[in-house]
């Protein structure tokens, strides 16, 4: 099995793109890390990485295979996915929203459920789902190996990056958190940036929810 350098080159630019575009799991993450410390950032992020673990094993197995099969259903998960980044958007944009580094108050949690509510955070995360379901099956060529082979080597150097940028924002989580609050005007543009890189995503899903999924 060979995967082509054009290949794993855009997986990982793709996958810092996913990653830096604030969603779910940097939500999470950060309020965590800002609320209880690094160490509680990083349990949770060990959740979100067996999260991408179980999505990358449903698409490799033939889960897109269903959406293949049924139409609907893949458009309805895009529509959802779409409406919810705009939702998010809206969170950022709107008058007295929040920013992603503005400190949530949150209860101090035990291991275990940090883990939990990281794994469960990025299962009902649709970015995470639609990083494997529409966009890793593009970067598979068929001609070079085995499409489940590439699919899991893919997903492996995406769970890399994400995991890598993830822990240095829980690291720094604090520190920046101290940053924009020191300069309320960083912050609303911060939120200004996150909201409409939501909102510009949200829309370009939204444009591609009437196409049918490829196997």
């Amino acid at each position: 099995m060979y995967v082509s350098v054009a290949a794993a080159t855009g997986m990982a630019l793709t996958a810092v793109g996913m990653v830096l575009t604030p969603g779910p799991n940097m939500m999470y993450l950060v309020s965590r890390s800002i609320g209880q410390g690094r160490r509680a950032g990083l349990v949770s992020l060990l959740g979100t990485g067996i999260g991408f673990v179980v999505y990358l094993t449903m698409a490799s197995l033939g889960l897109a295979v269903v959406f293949v099969a049924v139409p609907w259903l893949y458009m309805a998960f895009k529509a959802a996915g779409a409406v919810y980044l705009a939702y998010l958007a809206w969170q950022a944009l709107r008058p007295g929203g929040t920013g992603v580094f503005e400190t949530q108050v949150l209860p101090r949690d035990s291991n275990w459920r940090l883990f939990r509510m990281g794994l469960l955070t990025n299962l009902f995360n649709p970015k995470a789902a639609i990083m494997y379901l529409a966009l890793i099956p593009q970067f598979v060529d068929p001609h070079q190996g085995h499409p489940t082979a590439q699919g899991f080597l893919l997903g492996s150097i995406q769970i890399t990056v994400s995991m890598l940028v993830n822990a240095t924002i829980v690291l720094a989580a604090g520190s920046l958190a101290r940053f924009m609050t020191s300069r309320p005007r960083w912050t609303i543009w911060q939120r200004r940036i996150t909201g409409t890189l939501l909102a510009a995503v949200a829309a370009l899903l939204i444009r591609e929810v009437p196409q049918r999924a490829r196997a």
